[in-house]
Protein backbone atom coordinates (compact mmCIF):
# COMPACT_ATOMS: atom_id res chain seq x y z
CA UNK A 1 0.00 0.00 0.00
CA UNK A 2 1.02 3.58 -0.55
CA UNK A 3 1.28 6.02 2.35
CA UNK A 4 -0.19 9.47 1.94
CA UNK A 5 0.47 12.47 4.24
CA UNK A 6 -2.56 13.90 6.01
CA UNK A 7 -2.42 17.10 8.06
CA UNK A 8 -4.55 17.20 11.20
CA UNK A 9 -4.29 20.44 13.22
CA UNK A 10 -0.89 21.14 11.75
CA UNK A 11 0.42 17.64 12.59
CA UNK A 12 1.29 15.50 9.60
CA UNK A 13 0.24 11.88 9.85
CA UNK A 14 0.52 9.14 7.28
CA UNK A 15 -2.36 6.95 6.18
CA UNK A 16 -2.62 4.01 3.81
CA UNK A 17 -4.21 4.83 0.49
CA UNK A 18 -6.81 2.24 -0.39
CA UNK A 19 -7.71 1.40 3.20
CA UNK A 20 -11.05 3.18 2.91
CA UNK A 21 -11.73 1.24 -0.28
CA UNK A 22 -11.11 -2.07 1.51
CA UNK A 23 -13.50 -1.09 4.30
CA UNK A 24 -16.08 -0.11 1.69
CA UNK A 25 -15.78 -3.56 0.05
CA UNK A 26 -16.45 -5.22 3.40
CA UNK A 27 -19.63 -3.20 3.86
CA UNK A 28 -20.87 -4.26 0.43
CA UNK A 29 -20.84 -7.92 1.42
CA UNK A 30 -24.28 -9.42 1.78
CA UNK A 31 -25.36 -9.47 5.40
CA UNK A 32 -25.86 -13.00 6.67
CA UNK A 33 -29.02 -13.50 8.73
CA UNK A 34 -28.71 -16.33 11.23
CA UNK A 35 -32.40 -17.27 11.11
CA UNK A 36 -32.16 -17.72 7.33
CA UNK A 37 -29.21 -20.09 7.65
CA UNK A 38 -30.90 -22.08 10.43
CA UNK A 39 -34.07 -22.37 8.36
CA UNK A 40 -32.13 -23.49 5.29
CA UNK A 41 -30.31 -26.19 7.26
CA UNK A 42 -33.50 -27.47 8.88
CA UNK A 43 -35.27 -27.60 5.51
CA UNK A 44 -32.31 -29.37 3.89
CA UNK A 45 -32.24 -32.01 6.64
CA UNK A 46 -36.01 -32.57 6.43
CA UNK A 47 -35.99 -32.85 2.65
CA UNK A 48 -32.99 -35.22 2.64
CA UNK A 49 -35.00 -37.46 4.95
CA UNK A 50 -37.98 -37.27 2.57
CA UNK A 51 -40.25 -36.01 5.32
CA UNK A 52 -43.08 -33.50 5.12
CA UNK A 53 -43.52 -30.31 7.10
CA UNK A 54 -46.70 -31.78 8.58
CA UNK A 55 -44.91 -34.89 9.85
CA UNK A 56 -42.04 -32.96 11.44
CA UNK A 57 -44.32 -30.31 12.94
CA UNK A 58 -46.47 -33.06 14.51
CA UNK A 59 -43.43 -34.87 15.96
CA UNK A 60 -41.89 -31.61 17.21
CA UNK A 61 -45.23 -30.43 18.63
CA UNK A 62 -44.95 -27.17 16.68
CA UNK A 63 -47.65 -25.70 14.47
CA UNK A 64 -47.23 -26.35 10.77
CA UNK A 65 -47.32 -22.64 9.96
CA UNK A 66 -44.71 -21.76 12.56
CA UNK A 67 -42.32 -24.48 11.39
CA UNK A 68 -42.78 -23.26 7.83
CA UNK A 69 -41.91 -19.71 8.93
CA UNK A 70 -38.81 -20.97 10.75
CA UNK A 71 -37.65 -22.86 7.66
CA UNK A 72 -38.18 -19.77 5.50
CA UNK A 73 -36.19 -17.65 7.97
CA UNK A 74 -39.16 -15.47 8.86
CA UNK A 75 -39.22 -16.39 12.56
CA UNK A 76 -36.45 -16.58 15.16
CA UNK A 77 -36.73 -19.98 16.80
CA UNK A 78 -35.94 -20.30 20.51
CA UNK A 79 -33.34 -22.81 21.65
CA UNK A 80 -36.15 -24.98 23.07
CA UNK A 81 -37.97 -24.96 19.74
CA UNK A 82 -34.78 -25.76 17.81
CA UNK A 83 -34.11 -28.63 20.18
CA UNK A 84 -37.63 -29.97 19.64
CA UNK A 85 -37.34 -29.73 15.86
CA UNK A 86 -33.94 -31.42 15.86
CA UNK A 87 -35.32 -34.22 18.05
CA UNK A 88 -38.19 -34.70 15.59
CA UNK A 89 -35.63 -34.85 12.77
CA UNK A 90 -33.47 -37.22 14.85
CA UNK A 91 -30.46 -34.96 14.38
CA UNK A 92 -28.33 -33.70 17.28
CA UNK A 93 -28.77 -29.96 17.82
CA UNK A 94 -24.99 -29.60 17.87
CA UNK A 95 -24.72 -31.15 14.40
CA UNK A 96 -27.37 -28.79 13.01
CA UNK A 97 -25.61 -25.80 14.58
CA UNK A 98 -22.27 -27.01 13.20
CA UNK A 99 -23.73 -26.99 9.69
CA UNK A 100 -25.09 -23.47 10.28
CA UNK A 101 -21.68 -22.40 11.59
CA UNK A 102 -19.92 -23.81 8.53
CA UNK A 103 -22.31 -21.95 6.22
CA UNK A 104 -21.78 -18.70 8.11
CA UNK A 105 -18.02 -19.10 7.92
CA UNK A 106 -18.20 -19.60 4.16
CA UNK A 107 -20.42 -16.53 3.76
CA UNK A 108 -18.01 -14.47 5.86
CA UNK A 109 -14.99 -15.77 3.99
CA UNK A 110 -13.51 -17.34 7.12
CA UNK A 111 -11.37 -20.42 6.76
CA UNK A 112 -12.24 -23.11 9.29
CA UNK A 113 -10.31 -26.31 9.95
CA UNK A 114 -11.98 -29.51 8.81
CA UNK A 115 -11.86 -31.30 12.15
CA UNK A 116 -14.40 -32.99 14.36
CA UNK A 117 -13.98 -33.09 18.15
CA UNK A 118 -13.02 -36.58 19.35
CA UNK A 119 -15.94 -36.77 21.82
CA UNK A 120 -18.39 -35.98 19.02
CA UNK A 121 -16.95 -38.46 16.55
CA UNK A 122 -16.78 -41.16 19.23
CA UNK A 123 -20.44 -40.67 20.10
CA UNK A 124 -21.99 -40.07 16.68
CA UNK A 125 -19.34 -41.14 14.22
CA UNK A 126 -18.39 -44.54 12.95
CA UNK A 127 -15.19 -46.36 13.71
CA UNK A 128 -14.27 -47.28 10.15
CA UNK A 129 -11.28 -49.36 11.20
CA UNK A 130 -13.48 -51.56 13.37
CA UNK A 131 -16.17 -51.80 10.68
CA UNK A 132 -13.65 -52.80 8.03
CA UNK A 133 -12.05 -55.49 10.20
CA UNK A 134 -15.51 -56.86 11.07
CA UNK A 135 -16.50 -56.99 7.40
CA UNK A 136 -13.20 -58.66 6.46
CA UNK A 137 -13.67 -61.25 9.19
CA UNK A 138 -17.18 -62.03 7.92
CA UNK A 139 -15.90 -62.35 4.35
CA UNK A 140 -13.05 -64.64 5.39
CA UNK A 141 -15.38 -66.87 7.41
CA UNK A 142 -17.98 -67.09 4.63
CA UNK A 143 -15.30 -67.91 2.04
CA UNK A 144 -13.64 -70.50 4.26
CA UNK A 145 -16.67 -72.82 4.24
Amino acid sequence: MVKQPVSVNGVVRWRDVGLAEAKHEQKERKMVVLRHEIGDVLRDVRQRQGRTLREVSHNARVSLGYLSEVERGQKEASSELLSSICSALEVPLSLMLREVSDRLAIAEGVSIPDTVPQEFSARYGRDLGEEISTELSKDLLSNAF
